[in-house]
């Protein structure tokens, strides 16, 4: 879930209704803290371990993982400088199964953010393609910042010119799941329009539900039968996102 400033969601609930879901992972983007920043509420989720890929910029991006069992092993970052101080990747391995914490870079601020967006979706392609053939099974979490399909944005037509729905990007996303084997959980199961995962604060655009979804759980294909459900929380707002929440039949 991209929280938006985990801060500001603790104070809207998050912490509250983890402890009432009780998820085995939870995957966060755009924490905007360093972990030492956490809110008191974050106590109330000492059971779990956690790892944080934070930005060197304060108040700034940051991806997190909460995860009942400790891990076999956890890392941060791509090993690419420029965009790992930004704090856009953790993963943890249980296994031969590892979940990750992914965090897209967003073009909407203009050209020179746009341009950084394609240059780390120009990275991130190979890095899928080897990863979906390491042998490892994969859930890669994250605020992708792409909406993929018609279905995927409240108004396709004009959205065509937005950082977020250009073609080049949707014909990215379309690579990644088509040719190189990746499956979007939630779609793979829940195939109807109009389940948006981001609204913006203007307009009443949630009151309306004029949303995105640009928020996924990709999974290599050994994952595709495994999953149970899928949905996305709507009943409190945390975030200008909302959680998506997936369940699998994984093996313990």
């Amino acid at each position: 879930m991209n929280c938006n400033g985990i801060r500001a969601a603790t104070r809207k609930g998050l912490y509250a209704w983890l402890l009432r879901v009780d998820p085995d992972v939870v995957c966060f983007q755009e924490t905007k803290a360093q972990e030492h920043q956490l809110p008191f509420d974050a106590l109330g989720l000492m059971s779990y371990f956690t790892i944080y890929a934070d930005a060197e910029r304060r108040g700034y991006s940051g991806v997190a993982i909460y995860a009942r069992r400790p891990p076999d092993r956890s890392h941060t970052g791509f090993g690419w400088w420029e965009y790992d101080r930004e704090g856009r990747y953790v993963q943890v391995d249980y296994g031969p199964l590892s979940f990750a914490s992914i965090y897209v870079p967003s073009g909407s601020m203009g050209p020179e953010r746009q341009r950084w967006k394609d240059g780390f979706l120009e990275r991130f392609e190979p890095w899928l393609q080897q990863a979906a053939r390491d042998g490892r099974s994969y859930i890669l979490c994250g605020d992708y910042n792409i909406a993929h399909r018609d279905i995927d944005i409240y108004d396709p037509q004009r959205g065509a010119v937005w950082s977020g729905f250009l073609p080049h990007e949707r014909a990215w996303m379309d690579r990644v799941i088509d040719n190189d084997g990746w499956v979007d959980a939630f779609r793979a199961i829940r195939p109807e329009p109009e389940l948006y995962t981001y609204w913006s604060n203007f307009e009443q655009s949630f009151e309306k539900n004029r949303g995105w979804r640009i928020d996924y759980q990709l999974v290599t294909p050994d994952l595709r039968s495994r999953i149970l459900n899928a949905y996305v929380y709507t009943e409190e707002r945390f975030s200008d996102h909302a959680p998506v929440v997936v369940e699998y039949d994984l093996p313990s």
